[in-house]
């Protein structure tokens, strides 16, 4: 276990800094693609969904049976999976939301300037909190096995862009700075790291196969709310029902054959 360590942390810096692949795209475009951030968004929801259903819950329902027998491993699985999901509801009843407009596409930016300024660092706070977490969870995940942590990292990173283009684009449309648009969205995704020392300092001493599986069925809970409560609805937004579906099953299918890749 503690030979893994190294990989966790690497594991776990790549996905929190992919929040600044997001934040690049401000370099290379003059207008936001609505349509580029729907896919993007619904294709994350996607990763999350099919990764939480078929890879993680499945592994935290084989960790608690083996280790408490067939029906208690299930009933644990199960309770970990929607208490998972209380927590993360508990968490999103404090953070602040915030929803795309045609706003950020006006020329004449002197009336918005603050709004957007606001709700970029708003989307900076929410997903530093959010990613502090998911940090957490990449680590523990890679302590147990490399090969459970690989898709869990993937589909963090991918979901991450998006979430980094959300909090660059308004901070860059505010400012005009394309650097400060980059730092913000740099910063975000410095607390998932951040929640590989926690995992380090804290939980180590106290990990078992129990401990795994529940936080296995606890983080497929977690991500499946984030996928329903958060990228759906705001993929929506961007570029309709039809085009986050595309995004979504896009991300499915992608996920499916990389699980297949990593088997």
């Amino acid at each position: 276990m503690h030979e893994n360590i190294g990989v966790a942390i690497l594991l776990t810096t790549i996905a929190g800094l992919s929040t600044a692949v997001g934040g690049l795209i401000v370099f290379f475009v003059k207008e936001t693609n609505r349509k580029f951030l729907s896919l993007s968004l619904g294709f994350s929801a996607g990763v999350m969904i099919y990764v939480s259903f078929i890879d993680i819950l499945t592994e935290a329902q084989h960790i608690l049976q083996t280790d408490m027998g067939d029906k208690v491993g299930a009933l644990a699985m199960a309770i970990a999976f929607f208490f998972g999901i209380l927590i993360i509801y508990c968490i999103d009843l404090y953070i602040p939301e915030s929803h795309p407009t045609n706003n950020i596409d006006i020329e004449d930016k002197t009336f918005e300037q603050k709004r957007l300024m606001r709700t970029g660092i708003f989307m900076a706070v929410a997903l530093a909190i959010h990613n502090l977490p998911e940090g957490i969870i990449t680590f523990v995940s890679a302590l147990y096995d490399p090969k459970v942590a690989i898709p869990i990292a993937v589909a963090i990173a991918i979901h991450n862009i998006p979430e980094g283009i959300t909090v660059s684009v308004p901070i860059y449309y505010a400012t005009g700075n394309r650097f400060k648009a980059l730092v913000y969205s740099f910063l975000s995704g410095l607390t998932e790291p951040l929640g590989a020392i926690v995992g380090y300092l804290l939980l180590l001493p106290l990990l078992s196969d129990f401990v795994y599986g529940i936080v296995f069925a606890a983080v497929a809970g977690i991500m499946i709310y984030i996928s329903f409560n958060t990228l759906l609805p705001v993929s929506r937004e961007y570029g309709g029902h039809k085009l986050s579906m595309l995004g979504m099953f896009s991300g499915m299918a992608f996920m499916s054959f990389s699980l297949i890749l990593f088997m």
